[in-house]
């Protein structure tokens, strides 16, 4: 998984509103972290250069495309993707399907969008909370969405489980967008809060995430970002 090349070609840095409107289009996120974990799994990697969009969710994403191909572009969060879709399915009517989380989870999740977005119709199923899915699991997933049959897709099983998912069943999924946005479940059911608009501006929306989340996040900011540092810039000297 070369940096140089994902941030040249793979990155997505136009407009939400020019998004891809043909066929089926399956749009995942990139951030430090996780271009660290797929360098070391190959399925990961692979779902990851076979997005049909693949977002910058990461000040680390902006400085790699920055300092290698000289681009400056702007962050897009998998919060930003979820809102921008969600505005959009409300003006159409459209169905959206919520693959992942708790139940309770889910259920917050479906009384706010029915306070904010009145002609989106929606519907959830939680998957077994274990590493790997059995066949069954598997078919009660994808027959529990294909029943459905949502214009879009959400999924928040976290990464890379939920991307690799999504990239082996893509083809059985009935679903024109399907997105893995991970912890953007939490956000937008109010269980864990995304920080405020001044960490994001700023580039450091990490650090109270951090405070709030030490245990499930140290490893990405202390581990992660130094080897993604060290790789990004090995990249720009061998690029010289």
């Amino acid at each position: 998984m070369n940096l140089k090349e994902i941030v040249s070609q793979q990155i997505y840095t136009a407009s939400l509103s020019d998004l891809p409107s043909k066929g089926k289009c399956v749009i995942n996120t990139i951030n430090p972290h996780s271009y660290c974990e797929a360098k070391k799994d190959k399925l990961f990697s692979e779902a990851l250069l076979n997005s049909d969009v693949l977002l910058p969710d990461g000040s680390g994403i902006v400085l790699a495309t920055k300092v290698l191909n000289g681009k400056r572009i702007n962050k897009i969060a998998g919060a930003d993707i979820h809102q921008y879709l969600l505005e959009t399915a409300n003006k159409k009517a459209l169905k959206v399907f919520y693959l992942g989380a708790s139940t309770s989870t889910l259920n917050l999740i479906k009384e706010r969008i029915q306070r904010e977005f009145a002609d989106i119709k929606v519907a959830t199923f939680s998957p077994p909370f274990k590493a790997n899915f059995s066949l069954k699991d598997n078919d009660i997933m994808l027959e529990k969405i294909n029943d459905f049959n949502p214009n879009i897709l959400f999924v928040g099983m976290t990464a890379p489980k939920q991307e690799k998912w999504v990239y082996i069943n893509k083809h059985k999924i009935k679903a024109k967008t399907i997105v893995s946005i991970g912890a953007v479940f939490d956000f937008y059911a109010g269980t864990v809060k995304r920080p405020d608009k001044f960490w994001v501006d700023l580039g450091l929306e990490w650090l109270p995430r951090l405070l709030n989340e030490p245990k499930r996040l140290w490893k990405r900011n202390f581990i992660s970002t130094p080897v993604f540092l060290f790789y990004l810039f090995r990249e720009k000297i061998r690029n010289k």
